[in-house]
Formats: C-alpha cells, sequence, structure tokens
C-alpha cells in the first residue's frame, strides 16, 4: 500500500478513529432530523443528478430557471420580460449603431411581427440563416454547420418550447462555456428599425429559431456588440464542448485532403475563414468575400473525367454571395461528372451555397477550423474505430510573486503548473496526441481582451519539445509524440494571471476490429498523481477564500465542482453536506472542524487514487460499482474485506440497486481506510479485544 495517500504521517490512536466515526454517526443522526433542505435534496436525487455544468444538470445563467419561470408566466397570464438582458440599448451595445439608428430601435414579440410565428418550419436547416447588420459571421457559420449534426444540435436547440402550446414570451437555449453546460433564458422581444431585423433575419418569414437564439448567445456574450467580430473556433467550441483544431491553408498539412474528408465522416462541424479585414467584407471579383467566416459542409472525392477530384462544399451565412470559379453552380467541370453524381452533389440556388476544388480553396480561404468531441477528424486512414481518452484539468497561472516575470522563456519552464501524461503506443503516420489550452473570463467580462496563452511539451530530461503560443481564447495543436512520459507546462506571455481549463487527448490503441466507423468516444483515463498535486493548492486558496483553512460548506463546494466535473464521476449524485462533515472529521487531525492545508494534500492524494480506482474498476462505465466491482476496489486500494462486510458497505453505501456512485465510494473507502489503519495501530500496540478485527470493522463501517 502507497503509505503517502493515509491522511496522516502520524499513527491513528484509538480516540481518533472513534471519534471520527461517532462525528460521522451523529451528522447522520442530525441530517434526519432537519426539515427537508438542501443538505438532503442530493441524496434523494442522486441516481440522476449529474455534476452542475452537465447536460444532466445545466447552469443557470443568471440563476433563471426556464420552466420555473414559464410555470409562472403561464399562471399569471404574463409575458416573460427579462430584466437581465432588457428590451433596452445595452442589451444592443452603444456603439454597435449610429445615435439615430439605435433611437429608433423597437423591440417586437414574433407574435407582433407575424401573424403565425413558428420556433421551427420543416426541421433546421442552414438555409433558415440570413446574417443581418451585426459582424457575428463567425457565430454564424459555425451555427450552420451545427445544423448539420444532430447529435450536437439537440443540445443546443431544446425541443420543450415553442408559440403554439405553453407560449409566454420566453425561450431557453444551451451553450458550453468552459467547461460547463450553461441554459441561457431569453425573453422573445427582438430589435427591429421600421419593421426591418436589425440583425439575424429568418429567410422563412414566420420561423424564428435563428434570430432567438442569435439573441440567446448575445446574452451570453453580454450584447449584440460583442458578436461584432469574433474567432469561429471560439463559436464552435461554445457550440459542442469539442475540441477544435486549425489548419493554415497558407502552410496546409500535406494530408488536408484526407483531413477534410475524415472529418465529414466523423460528423464533424467545420468553417473556414478568408484573409482581409473583418469589419470591411470586401467581395472579390470571383464572389468570396474578403475577412469573412464561412461554413465547410461537405468534402468529397468524385470522379472528373479520366481521374479523381477533391471538391469542397461551402456555405456563406449571408444567405447569398457565391464563388463564381470552377466547380460554382453553372460551371462547365459539371459536364463531366456523371449525372448521378451530378444530381445528388449540385443544388443550383443563388442560398450561398457552393462548391471548389482543394486547389482554389487553399489559395482563396486563409483557415479551415474543424471540431468534434474527440479529435476523430485526424484518424483518416485507420482502418479501425480508434478511442481518445481525455484529461482535463482546471487552474489558475500565476506569475511569479518575487519578481513578477512570466514564464513564456523555455527556460523557466520548471516553476511553471505542470501536467504528466503518458503515451503508451504509436503509429508514426498518424497523430496521436491533441493538448487544448483555454483562457477563462469571468462572466461579466465576455468582452475582455485574450493574453497571449500558450504550452510546453517536456520531456522526461525536461528538453523542451514543442512550444504553442497564440493571443486567442483557446490555443490547440496536435502531435506525433512517441512512447514516453511528458509534461505540459501551461504559461502566458504577459504578467498577469489566468484562469485555465488544460485538455489532454491521447489515442488509443486498443482498436475495435471490423468497424466501418470513424467516431471516437472519449474514454476516463487516470489521472497521475502529479497533475493533481501541482493544482491542489491553487483549488485550496480559492475555496478557502484565502483563508488558512476549510469547511465542511467550503469542501462540498469544492468537491461538487472540481472532482464531479466530467460526467462519469457525477452519474452517482453530489457530495452532500453530511457526506463532507463525515470526510472532514476522518482527516481533521486538529479536531477543529476545518481542514488545513497539509490535511487538504493528504485528502486530494487519496480522491485522485479512489478517481483511479474507480475508473478501473467501473468496467462497463456506468458511473456506478456493484458489490464485485467493489470489491475489485478495496482489493486494489490494498485493503481487506469479507462478504458480510461487503455486504453491509453495500447496504450502507449503494442506492436501491445496490450501485455505489463515486461521491459514496469516495466516503466508503476514506472510512474503510482509516478504520482499517486504526485496527492496525491497535494490532502494534498489543490491545486485547474480545472481537477480531474484521468484526470491528463490519460493526463500525455500517453504524
Amino acid at each position: 500500500m502507497d503509505t503517502s495517500i493515509q491522511p496522516s504521517a502520524e499513527k491513528l490512536t484509538i480516540s481518533k478513529w472513534v471519534h471520527a466515526a461517532i462525528t460521522e454517526i451523529s451528522c447522520q443522526e442530525r441530517g434526519t432530523m432537519l426539515a427537508p433542505s438542501s443538505t438532503l435534496m442530493p441524496e434523494q436525487g442522486r441516481q440522476t443528478t449529474g455534476a452542475t455544468g452537465s447536460l444532466q444538470n445545466l447552469k443557470r445563467f443568471n440563476n433563471q430557471d426556464f420552466k420555473n419561470l414559464r410555470a409562472l408566466c403561464l399562471s399569471q397570464g404574463l409575458l416573460f420580460e427579462d430584466d437581465t438582458f432588457p428590451a433596452h440599448i445595452s442589451s444592443i451595445g452603444p456603439n454597435l449603431l449610429p445615435e439615430d439608428e439605435l433611437r429608433r430601435v423597437q423591440w417586437k414579440r414574433p407574435t407582433e411581427l407575424q401573424r403565425n410565428p413558428h420556433l421551427i418550419m420543416d426541421g433546421v436547416s442552414r438555409f433558415d440563416i440570413m446574417q443581418g447588420e451585426i459582424g457575428d459571421c463567425w457565430m454564424l457559420a459555425a451555427l450552420g454547420s451545427l445544423t448539420l449534426r444532430k447529435q450536437f444540435l439537440e443540445n443546443v436547440l431544446p425541443k420543450d418550447q415553442g408559440f403554439q402550446d405553453d407560449y409566454a414570451g420566453i425561450f431557453h437555449f444551451r451553450f458550453w462555456q468552459y467547461g460547463d453546460w450553461v441554459d441561457v433564458v431569453i425573453d422573445d422581444r427582438l430589435p427591429v428599425i421600421n419593421g426591418r431585423y436589425l440583425f439575424v433575419h429568418p429567410r422563412t418569414s414566420n420561423e424564428f429559431w435563428p434570430s432567438l437564439l442569435e439573441k440567446a448567445y448575445a446574452k451570453l456574450r453580454g450584447s449584440y456588440q460583442n458578436l461584432n467580430g469574433g474567432y469561429l473556433s471560439d463559436a464552435l467550441v461554445d457550440f459542442t464542448g469539442g475540441i477544435q483544431v486549425q489548419f493554415s491553408l497558407k502552410d496546409p498539412p500535406p494530408d488536408l485532403e484526407e483531413i477534410l474528408k475524415a472529418a465529414d465522416k466523423s460528423r464533424c462541424l467545420m468553417g473556414c475563414s478568408t484573409p482581409g479585414q473583418a469589419n470591411r467584407n470586401i467581395e472579390l471579383r470571383n464572389g468570396i468575400v474578403q475577412g469573412h467566416a464561412y461554413t465547410v459542409t461537405g468534402a468529397v472525392k468524385i470522379r472528373y473525367k479520366n481521374g479523381w477530384k477533391h471538391i469542397i462544399r461551402i456555405w456563406n451565412p449571408w444567405g447569398h454571395g457565391e464563388w463564381k470559379g470552377p466547380w460554382s453552380d453553372e460551371s462547365p467541370q459539371w459536364d463531366y461528372v456523371e449525372p448521378k453524381y451530378r444530381e445528388a452533389l449540385l443544388r443550383d440556388k443563388d442560398d450561398g451555397e457552393f462548391w471548389m476544388s482543394c486547389e482554389h480553396f487553399q489559395e482563396q480561404f486563409s483557415w479551415l477550423y474543424i471540431c468534434n468531441n474527440t479529435p476523430s477528424f485526424l484518424d483518416f486512414g485507420d482502418q479501425h474505430c480508434t478511442t481518445w481518452s481525455l484529461e482535463r484539468h482546471i487552474n489558475l497561472w500565476s506569475p511569479d510573486p518575487a519578481t513578477r516575470r512570466n514564464y513564456y522563456s523555455s527556460g523557466a519552464v520548471s516553476t511553471n503548473p505542470q501536467y504528466f501524461f503518458k503515451v503508451p503506443d504509436y503509429d508514426p503516420k498518424t497523430y496521436n496526441v491533441v493538448i487544448s489550452l483555454m483562457q477563462k473570463h469571468a462572466e461579466h467580462m465576455q468582452d475582455a481582451k485574450n493574453l497571449k496563452i500558450g504550452f510546453f511539451i517536456t520531456m522526461e530530461n525536461s528538453k523542451v519539445l514543442k512550444q504553442v503560443f497564440s493571443p486567442i481564447r483557446d490555443v490547440t495543436n496536435y502531435f506525433i509524440l512517441s512512447p514516453g512520459t511528458y509534461a505540459v507546462y501551461p504559461a502566458t506571455a504577459e504578467n498577469q494571471e489566468f484562469e485555465f481549463l488544460l485538455r489532454i487527448f491521447i489515442k488509443n490503441q486498443d482498436y475495435k476490429e471490423n468497424s466501418n466507423s470513424l467516431t471516437s468516444p472519449v474514454l476516463p483515463m487516470d489521472v497521475p498523481t502529479q497533475n493533481q498535486d501541482s493544482s491542489y493548492k491553487a483549488l485550496f486558496l480559492r475555496y478557502a477564500k484565502q483563508g488558512s483553512a476549510v469547511d465542511a460548506s467550503q469542501l462540498q463546494q469544492l468537491l461538487n465542482e472540481v472532482i464531479l466535473q466530467d460526467e462519469m464521476t457525477s452519474l452517482g449524485g453530489k457530495f452532500s453536506f453530511d457526506s463532507c462533515r463525515g470526510i472532514l472529521a476522518l482527516m481533521d487531525l486538529n479536531s477543529n472542524g476545518r481542514l488545513t492545508l497539509q490535511e487538504f494534500g493528504s485528502l486530494w492524494r487519496s480522491l485522485t487514487k479512489y478517481m483511479g480506482i474507480f475508473r478501473k474498476e467501473d468496467r462497463n462505465h456506468s458511473g456506478f460499482l456493484d458489490a464485485a466491482e467493489l470489491k475489485g476496489a478495496i482489493h486494489t486500494a490494498g485493503l481487506a474485506t469479507n462478504d458480510q462486510l461487503l455486504r453491509l458497505l453495500v447496504l450502507r453505501y449503494g442506492d436501491a440497486a445496490g450501485r455505489i456512485g463515486f461521491s459514496d465510494f469516495v466516503c466508503c473507502m476514506l472510512r474503510l481506510e482509516t478504520m482499517t489503519y486504526a485496527f492496525q495501530n491497535l494490532a502494534e500496540g498489543g490491545s486485547q479485544m474480545s472481537m477480531t478485527a474484521m468484526e470491528w470493522l463490519t460493526l463500525v463501517m455500517y453504524t
């Protein structure tokens, strides 16, 4: 057994474990006598409740609950008015339009603009969207791609709303923000001038999902003005929670055509942009707009004359304006394509969508953006169904408080937070590691300037292997790394602290034979202890609110927001307040109801160990352990059990089906380990007991 994860370096006395056991029992007894409260609710709903910020349990933007607000409006016969994003110039932004236009803005509901409005008519399509006066082509290009991917679209656009049933002037949409899914509530008042939509307007006059979704995204970003220019890559991630990679078309990878085909086949979101200033939008004679974002809607290889041709389909979020060169709607190249393929691919309409060759694509566009929940578009040429593992870390980076220096130089990377990962195997012809570093802006500073952030990758000998830095929100790159252990050092080129989300994707070699799918599900991966050790101090200080200790309430908030950040650990429910008081009693050596940094460090290492064990034993990735899996977990931890104790543990910590979620597993293992050490100390001291140690364990663990 690894003694480094013991609750303390000192031996536990009999009074210590009796105190811990009594404290946990008394907490349970007090909990049962309380009136229904927040401390009991998580336990009641633990089988279905996910961590806050997951799709199962969304974070509420501005703490607004859609269902409750709609029910209140319906009961009072009122239409919802959103005070947090009002029908006011402040929601548009003071600098987006001339003052005279701002004064003439009216806010109208769809029911005032159309006789029979609908949220959606005949399904959702990119052709429903037509960009308005605001320069949010970057967001609309991502939205156009989203309409092609039902698996992501349903997350963003809930079905439980409309103008026909239970209409109360209120709608909601979901976006992924810095690791959490957030539910954004809006009213349906839209800004118009003389009956003309200021911003996105639907191609079909009485279909309003594009305008309402744009309003919700503007609210998330602070105002419509904050949508006037942005990064297509940011919107792709906000709509999916996925990983996006950018490819420079001026220096493209040699496998660009294969990457495009693999991305289309694995149902990725794709977009592209042209060079030039985004606020000028100069349309060239060939039909391409400079400084503009487009959606990539398809990539195929077709028979052409006596050979093959790679062509790419692109859509302009203006809803009109197309490429006029080779492979455009009426170009002669289509005459040399078999009629059945021409009919399937060619749509001869002025709808903003067109085809072009891969060569012209690289000439006319500057960047390609690809996004999916995993980097499946890098699996091109692979005849198997590959999987990608994911590690996530949230931390606060600060410059050296003594010198206020940054660590942009590679010579000082050893002083930065570091995260280790291991590459077990690789194919030198395919990419096997993707790293994404995202800087997090405060909720009230969505328009804050991006810092120049990046990361170093080092090998075991501390030699800097790669470094990537850029002044964008999400710095992502892909690599071919040989087997070995590596470290990632997030950093910034500026003397300013920033909170970040680091994601490390590693390609696995456990292929599934005879699969035609390129979909790459994310499989949980054990997070090495070193990764967590480097960040627990910053977490402690954040949740201790710069104090010297954390109490049970602060510990509960920390565990639920940090430990339960992924879906696997969250399925079993949250850590209740009483369970956190029990954990604190086991780890609190001073018996003062608080954990010091040293005590929290011991707990953190135990949590890291238990997370690895839980993921290993949860063989079907259900988020729960059954009795047999719990027995394996106990043995993996180096502890002993028998059938009677195992049955009682399942009764004590399991749900009605005998399953144990991660939060209950942690409580069980901490207590079992503490009691085991206590009995070992008793045996070493020669104490005489009338009951065996296992009998004592059985009694204490079930009470």
